[in-house]
């Protein structure tokens, strides 16, 4: 028997052309006199694909598979949005599929911002219309796990019913909910609290890249009593989801062999006590018939031991600078005959206002990279280090740009003027709003020109950009290699293109939400100040310390931060909880104490 038409399809479907002025009458049945029909057919398509076929006896839409009809109909809804004001030559064929057959976003909820309800719906929806098909929440210590409120008490964490809801929203967006729990390092919010200290790697604490205390980061991987507390939060967390796969992290384990495990990885290497590790890991997941997805970071610096992962195990290959070597990563897991996802990321964090010519270029080598190698998936990541002060619509280019490449690699342009990231953007962001059409370089321009500011400092580091750097090192010098380059000259002409962004935000058209504005709005002036204090400290001496500015500038400049964390909070609650606020506050409010 075929499978049903899914009902969103329909829905889709009609609103598209209701917009340009039809209206559709529903019937079960297909007479032969049908103008518009949808159906199941096995052979359409590839799995996932359609064809959509467009005549002046009417418009026909065929899929192997309800997904596939899904995606049919949003390329239809494009195609008349596209089309509305031009004359059409018919008949039109369009025939296509998915080059990834999962095509995913993971969004940091552990950073500090826990999305509302509301946020999560409306991302789904975005996703939906970009045709991914898996997201995840990236999660530490954001779930409301029973009987460990001391982790979460001040979070606002998602609770299980919250999931649940989710999921089923997902579901009939064709979207696969994907449980996420990094389960070995990034455990900092857990083993910071006493209670949960003794199962720490280093209990007295180790300087991490996270954060700025000295607390205890990852997992001891030789205490039984660390999977103990992995069984139970399994247990609480993966019956709300219905995905078959599990993604248990397992990155970055820095102090690994430094404290309780030092013994046995000088006896059996630190390779081998990870893989023993990550191997129980496995079992626990199995227990609850997950199949584990897993960063592949630290196994691919013991080479020799990526043979003997579990078989089943999803490896996931992460890298978000453009010249990330992913091609040496993907063989590496391709030679193992493991199944693997090629992860970039949308380069919002660590930045403020993006940096989305290096997304473009990252996002365009995963994807090119990825399906040379044959990798299963394509995960766009989204971070959040630091205190998650991005807001959610400075990622847009970057899951714009990813989805694209995600379902056609071909298309995957290195410069984002080549890929009209600008333009797409603009259409994206107003497609609600088909009585006022977005204006050709208005949003869309203003984000991808946000996001370059930081080119023009003369300093170019890994990972984030010199202007949010420069608020993350109020109590350090300017002579770090990640200012390297950075002059006055070139922050001033970062200043003057802000000013001239303060301006093009203010006046973008009523196409765009008035949120959307006022984030960006924040942004200008965040970024603003970066220059100023930047420009103020090099004057002074770069070695020199913020706190020995002259006293008119410190006062001006603490007044300044002071003004963007009073503001921050109510841009922050119209997206996410107020959990977690408190702490993304602390990076502006310490600027403002160290100038005070």
């Amino acid at each position: 028997m075929a499978p049903e038409v899914p009902e969103i399809a329909y829905r889709v479907v009609a609103e598209a052309l209701e917009g340009a002025g039809f209206r559709l009458r529903r019937s079960s049945s297909i007479p032969t006199a049908a103008r518009v029909r949808l159906l199941t057919e096995p052979e359409a398509a590839p799995a996932q694909g359609y064809r959509l076929e467009l005549s002046e006896n009417g418009i026909e839409l065929s899929a192997p598979e309800p997904a596939g009809l899904y995606y049919g109909a949003r390329t239809l809804e494009r195609w008349i949005e596209l089309t509305a004001s031009e004359s059409v030559v018919l008949p039109v064929r369009i025939e296509d599929a998915p080059a990834f057959a999962q095509r995913g976003l993971l969004l940091d909820v552990s950073r500090n911002r826990v999305p509302t309800m509301k946020t999560l719906f409306e991302l789904v929806d975005r996703m939906a219309s970009l045709q991914l098909n898996q997201l995840q929440l990236y999660t530490e210590h954001t779930f409301a796990y029973e009987g460990h409120e001391t982790v979460w008490r001040d979070a606002s964490p998602l609770t299980g019913d919250e999931i649940r809801e989710l999921g089923a929203y997902c579901r009939e967006r064709f979207i696969e909910l994907v449980p996420n729990q990094n389960s070995f390092g990034h455990f900092h919010r857990w083993l910071k609290h006493d209670r949960y200290r003794r199962l720490a790697e280093c209990p007295g604490g180790v300087r991490h890249p996270f954060g700025d205390e000295v607390e205890p980061f990852s997992l001891c991987p030789t205490d039984p009593a660390s999977l103990e507390l992995l069984r139970d939060l399994y247990a609480q967390l993966l019956p709300n989801f219905d995905s078959g796969l599990f993604n248990v992290g397992l990155d970055e384990t820095f102090d690994l062999g430094q404290g309780r495990s030092r013994e046995a990885c000088e006896g059996h290497g630190r390779g081998r006590v990870y893989l023993d590790f990550l191997t129980a890991v496995h079992r626990l997941a199995a227990e609850h018939g997950r199949r584990i997805q897993f960063w592949g970071d630290v196994i691919l610096k013991h080479p020799g031991l990526i043979a003997e992962l579990p078989a089943d195990a999803v490896a996931l290959a992460w890298g978000y600078e453009a010249d990330h070597p992913f091609a040496e990563e993907l063989q590496a897991f391709r030679n193992a005959g493991l199944e693997f996802y090629v992860c970039p990321g949308t380069s919002s964090w660590n930045s403020l206002g993006g940096r989305p010519g290096n997304a473009v270029a990252n996002l365009a080598s995963a994807a090119r990279t990825g399906l040379a190698a044959g990798a299963a998936g394509y995960l766009i990541t989204d971070w959040g280090d630091f205190g998650h002060l991005q807001p959610l619509p400075v990622s847009y280019p970057g899951l714009l740009t990813g989805a694209a490449y995600a379902w056609n690699p071909k298309s995957a342009a290195d410069d984002p003027e080549e890929f009209a990231l600008a333009d797409r953007l603009d259409r994206w962001l107003a497609s609600g709003d088909r009585e006022e059409p977005a204006r050709t370089g208005s949003i869309g321009r203003t984000l991808c020109d946000l996001g370059e500011v930081h080119r023009l400092t003369g300093s170019q580091p890994k990972n984030g950009s010199a202007l949010f750097f420069l608020l993350l090192s109020i109590g350090e010098g300017l002579d770090q290699p990640r200012f390297s380059g950075l002059t006055e000259s070139g922050l001033a002409a970062a200043r003057s293109e802000l000013q001239r962004l303060a301006e093009e935000t203010a006046s973008v058209g009523r196409d765009v939400d008035s949120l959307l504005r006022d984030e960006l709005t924040w942004v200008v002036d965040a970024l603003s100040a970066a220059c100023d204090l930047g420009a103020a400290r090099l004057a002074l001496g770069a070695i020199r310390p913020a706190a020995e500015l002259a006293s008119s500038v410190k006062q001006g400049l603490a007044k300044r931060f002071g003004s963007l964390a009073q503001r921050l909070p109510d841009l922050w609650l119209a997206r996410c909880r107020r959990g977690g606020l408190p702490d993304s506050q602390h990076y502006l409010e310490r600027i403002r104490r160290t100038l005070s």
